[in-house]
């Protein structure tokens, strides 16, 4: 068997890493015992050693003459009964078997001072302290006995326990101190023979304990975790059938728990490839008939764009993206007749099957009612009572349905419960167009909807959509909102409704990033030209003041169409030339910039509106106040007339900035 893995590790089987853990927990109690064993039997040793050299003290101090040896402490001269204290202490140095027994004093320099040493130093020789020196000055200053035992090992004196003991005289005054040395060489060969059989006999019984638990572990263990590993191994290679290797297995504890269950689990698995291939078959029978569901439904929609090329007064464009195979929402647009265009937007409740079943008949409702000639409440209302008979399932439907006549602009909508339409005029911004819904259809039978009329300008763009949008939800389960809607519509609101509603659509991808779509994204955008006659005309020019003839020729050949009065003609040409020379000269100095002229009829009364464009420095002139014309012209202030002539000959004016651009419009009935 190989023994790497495939990174190239060596790899140990689990007897071998249970033979090695053995052999290491072998080795490590026998470390631990017989270190533990050293240190406390050498503890009792020094301890024993230390003990015996305050005995031999005591015994000397109550035989010698404390006060004469305080005497030699001040003199350090001999005397005929220094002769008899130096051989008695000789002979109980040899009797007690000390190393050795001395007298001294301490001075703070680390020094001591030889009263009397066995080794043969005089009175009076001194020898530095290099060790214990603060047990021993706390025993010379205050007659403590030292809490350790002072053992020390050097090549001068060797291997040593000292026992100190102060030697105080008549008057209570500490006059030396008495140290006896013994011998510590014994404690070695002690110890290193008890070390010797303190691992002699925890290996031998250690390597019986081993060996005895490798066997019943490998019986009653390993053996048991090996069949069970060849059992699962067996099965991952034929996983269609279950082996029977694991069934003689009876150690009666936890691992015949683990053999039992793998078994169970091995039929479990069995059972379910066979469930899951079964399943398998039956979702890609069902995976293949929701796709072709999801192209019938897409090819209920119109999705040829642009679906009117002849027709120039109008141009849209939909979207519709399901959150499952097949959705709820559906948007239609057809033309009624030559002058009449019908708009739908609807949502119904639920997704899925039912859901998509629910949509194909209220859109061929709606649609069939539609082109019947009748107004949209009168289609809801005629659509619900349909809807209504037999909807056991209780769905229902928000629709916003609106018929425009095309020549006109005027509309007239009906909203069912749904998504309020946003609405931009020319030059402006996309806003909401808020009011009271009717009920959705299919709620409840004998509903009535109500009517909103409305009118689409040469210009003006419609945008309307199902909660899908608003309501696409990011990972911190934000919603997208309408605010963020509207600001998606005007980041280019002069896009055409293809860019438009792909524009809305990055900017709702970059909101959810990878959060998943809970609801139908549906979207429908129509941007209003107009007729011939009601359309919007545009020019644009640099501003300058030599490119006044051109604007004036523009203005006035549209002027014409209109069969507009030689009187409101020159008006309209005076109020002109007085705005775009204003701008030619003050908007982009010392620079200079464009200006876009845009024209646009109004039949409701006959008027028409021009409207001035340029991206210079912000200016409003109807902010500045109007000149006194009853002053004389030496007393009125330069300036502001030419304005004034304008607001006095035209009907209406008005001025905005937005989106970077000041839009001065000028309105004058014809």
């Amino acid at each position: 068997m190989d023994n790497t893995t495939k990174s190239g590790r060596l790899r140990f089987s689990i007897s071998k890493k249970l033979l090695l853990s053995y052999v290491l927990l072998t080795f490590l109690i026998c470390a631990v015992s017989t270190v533990s064993g050293y240190f406390q039997y050498d503890n009792t040793i020094r301890k024993l050693y230390n003990d015996n050299g305050y005995v031999i003290a005591n015994i000397i101090l109550d035989h010698i003459d404390h006060d004469r040896v305080a005497q030699y402490a001040q003199t350090w001269t001999e005397d005929e009964h220094y002769a008899e204290m130096a051989d008695y202490l000789d002979s109980v140095t040899e009797a007690s078997g000390a190393a050795y027994i001395y007298i001294v004093t301490f001075s703070e320099d680390h020094t001591m001072r030889y009263i009397y040493d066995s080794s043969g130093l005089k009175i009076g020789d001194t020898d530095p302290v290099s060790s214990y020196f603060d047990e021993a000055w706390a025993a010379y200053t205050e007659g403590t006995k030292p809490d350790n035992y002072m053992v020390r090992h050097s090549k001068k004196y060797g291997y040593l326990t000292s026992s100190m003991m102060p030697v105080i005289d008549s008057k209570g005054n500490i006059a030396a101190v008495l140290l006896v040395d013994v011998w510590m060489e014994v404690i070695m060969t002690t110890l290193r023979g008890y070390i010797v059989n303190m691992v002699l006999i925890s290996l031998f019984i250690l390597a019986i304990f081993s060996i005895a638990y490798w066997f019943f572990t490998r019986r009653n263990f390993i053996s048991p975790l090996m069949r069970i590993r060849h059992n699962v191994k067996e099965f991952a290679q034929n996983e269609t059938e279950t082996t029977i290797s694991l069934e003689p297995i009876q150690t009666n504890d936890e691992i015949q728990d683990v053999a039992e269950s793998i078994m169970l689990m091995e039929n479990d698995i069995v059972k379910y490839i066979d469930n899951i291939q079964t399943i398998t078959a039956e979702k890609e029978r069902i995976g293949a008939e929701l796709n072709v569901a999801t192209q019938i439904q897409a090819d209920m929609l119109p999705r040829i764009f642009p679906p009117f090329p002849d027709r120039n007064e109008f141009d849209l464009y939909a979207t519709m993206d399901p959150a499952k195979e097949v959705g709820g929402d559906f948007y239609d647009f057809f033309l009624v007749d030559d002058d009449h265009l019908a708009l739908v937007m609807a949502d119904v409740s639920g997704k899925g099957v039912p859901a998509a079943l629910f949509l194909v008949i209220a859109k061929t409702l709606i649609k069939n009612r539609a082109q019947l000639g009748e107004s949209p409440a009168e289609i809801l209302k005629n659509v619900n009572a349909q809807l209504c008979e037999g909807n056991e399932a209780e769905l229902f439907v928000t629709v916003w349905l609106a018929v425009v006549e095309i020549s006109t602009g005027r509309g007239v909508a009906a909203n069912a419960g749904h998504e309020h339409p946003v609405i931009r005029r020319a030059d402006g911004t996309y806003e909401l167009v808020v009011y009271r819904h009717s009920p959705a259809v299919a709620t409840m039978e004998g509903l009535r909807f109500r009517e909103h009329p409305f009118e689409l300008h040469p210009g003006d763009s419609l945008f309307v959509y199902t909660d899908g949008v608003p309501e696409a939800t990011n990972a911190n389960n934000e919603l997208f909102g309408a605010d963020r809607m509207l600001a998606a519509l005007n980041r280019n609101p002069n896009a055409a409704p293809k860019e438009l509603l792909k524009t809305v659509r990055e900017e709702i991808d970059a909101f959810v990033g990878d959060a998943p779509q809970f609801d139908d994204i549906t979207m429908l955008g129509v941007y209003y030209a107009g007729t011939e006659e009601n359309r919007v005309h545009e020019l644009t020019v640099d501003a300058k003041t030599e490119n006044l003839d051109q604007v004036l020729a523009f203005v006035d050949g549209y002027l014409e169409t209109l069969n507009c009065s030689a009187k409101v003609q020159m008006q309209i040409d005076v109020a002109v030339e007085e705005l775009f020379v204003n701008i030619a000269h003050y908007a982009y100095a010392p620079e200079t910039g464009s200006v876009t002229i845009r024209l646009e009829a109004e039949s409701d009364p006959t008027a028409v509106k021009i409207t001035l464009v340029d991206q210079g420095i912000p200016y409003d002139p109807l902010a500045k106040p109007d000149p006194d014309v009853t002053l004389s012209a030496e007393e009125r202030q330069i300036g502001g007339l030419g304005i004034y002539m304008v607001k006095k000959s035209m009907d209406d004016m008005q001025y905005r900035y937005e989106n970077g651009s000041n839009i001065l419009t000028i309105r004058k009935a014809l």
